[in-house]
């Protein structure tokens, strides 16, 4: 175990950081989907989630996964705004909410995804509104992996 971490301590000196910024995983969601978009189905690992999948604006059953996205990433921010406010010790005359967008757009290539992110926060100002959303915008593990240009990894079972 000494020789793992002196390892990374070593990885991370070359690559100029410091170990204490090496990420540490918390969490691993896991899920198996069969078929696709416009009829599969997705269960988490733990069961939790069980879904079934439609081409956005057909009459199927079921869900796409651009509102999976809208839905996680507004989550998410909606608790990177809690946090932010927490901090400051400001508290909401309401529940915070965030309506997320996510828009398929057609490019020459193919097609790419855009993300708008709408926040209502009851009770609190225009200047310190944006201050908080420009925090949580920082904190949210969403904003941060996909606006920098998420890790990914794709491998053959």
């Amino acid at each position: 175990m000494r020789r793992i971490v002196r390892r990374c301590a070593d990885v991370a000196d070359r690559l100029g950081m410091s170990v204490s910024k090496i990420p540490k995983m918390i969490y691993t969601a896991m899920t198996d989907t069969i078929g696709g978009r416009e009829s599969g189905v997705a269960r988490s690992s733990d069961g939790v989630l069980d879904i079934r999948f439609c081409t956005p604006g057909s009459t199927g059953i079921g869900t796409n996964p651009e509102q999976l996205l809208a839905a996680a990433w507004s989550a998410s921010f909606a608790s990177a705004i809690a946090r932010a406010a927490f901090e400051r010790k400001i508290a909401f005359a309401g529940q915070v909410r965030v309506r997320g967008e996510v828009e398929i757009d057609v490019e020459p290539d193919g097609y790419d995804l855009s993300v708008r992110l709408r926040v209502c926060l009851p009770g609190i100002e225009g200047s310190l509104a944006q201050l908080l959303i420009d925090e949580a915008h920082q904190l949210c593990p969403f904003s941060k992996s996909i606006g920098r240009g998420l890790a990914v990894s794709v491998e053959l079972n």
